[in-house]
């Protein structure tokens, strides 16, 4: 008989999926509260898409901007702990062995256990200097090319799920309801959308999808309340 076979099944795209989940949940949301309070104040759907389309344009741009920052300020972050970790092993060394006893020590591995780990490291200092990174600071290396990724996916997702929202206010003519149909479409959006991310995180899909939908409603029904009442006035 064959031994059964351990499948592990892990997720290790969390980085993207972080991406696209700021990029689709902001570009799912702020637009169509922008959509929904502009109804409250205009009948034109005419207006309503210009303004949509102008405020995605500038929030992916904005958006992705902010990844691309987020993620060089992670790998200049990366960049200045390796040098001060390569530094110190040379002029601290004591120091950072006792470091490599801690560490083992939280694992419930003794100190004359982990000597035959230490004295292996200190024969390879581009390992020890990558295990300190790993274990003392919970570094890993980033992607050289993770800035760009990160920018294009964030905004890209932006303007996805920008368009959603704004979909029937293209098609139709009448504010109200272009309104209807754009609340109908987005929180089922809303909805499928924090599914699939609670499945892939794996998190409870159905409260996901919930809270998903119940923020993006949220925010559009305060737009469209504010405008409403402020048109008024």
């Amino acid at each position: 008989m064959n031994p059964a076979v351990h499948d592990e099944r892990h997720f290790l795209s969390g980085d993207t999926v972080r991406d696209v989940v700021i990029g689709l949940s902001d570009g799912l949301t702020v637009p169509f509260a922008l959509a929904a309070g502009l109804s409250g104040a205009v009948s034109n759907t005419h207006i309503v898409v210009l303004a949509g389309l102008a405020e995605i344009a500038a929030g992916s741009l904005a958006m992705g901007l902010g990844g691309y920052l987020a993620a060089r300020g992670d790998a200049e972050h990366y960049t200045s702990e390796l040098k001060r970790e390569q530094s110190e092993i040379v002029t601290h060394t004591r120091d950072e062995e006792d470091e490599i006893y801690e560490i083992f020590q939280q694992y419930g591995v003794t100190r004359q256990e982990s000597e035959p780990v230490l004295l292996a490291l200190k024969r390879n200092p581009e390992a020890w200097v990558d295990f300190m990174m790993r274990f003392e600071l919970g570094l890993d290396k980033p992607d050289p090319r993770r800035a760009v990724f990160s920018a294009a996916t964030i905004a890209f997702s932006y303007v996805a799920g920008g368009l959603v929202p704004l979909m029937p206010y293209i098609v139709l003519s009448q504010a109200t309801k272009a309104l209807q149909l754009s609340v109908v479409i987005t929180l089922l959006a809303l909805a499928v959308f924090g599914a699939v991310k609670g499945r892939l995180l794996g998190t409870p899909w159905l409260r996901s999808a919930a809270q998903t939908a119940l923020v993006g409603g949220l925010a559009a029904a305060a737009a469209y309340g504010l405008a409403k009442l402020f048109s008024t006035v």
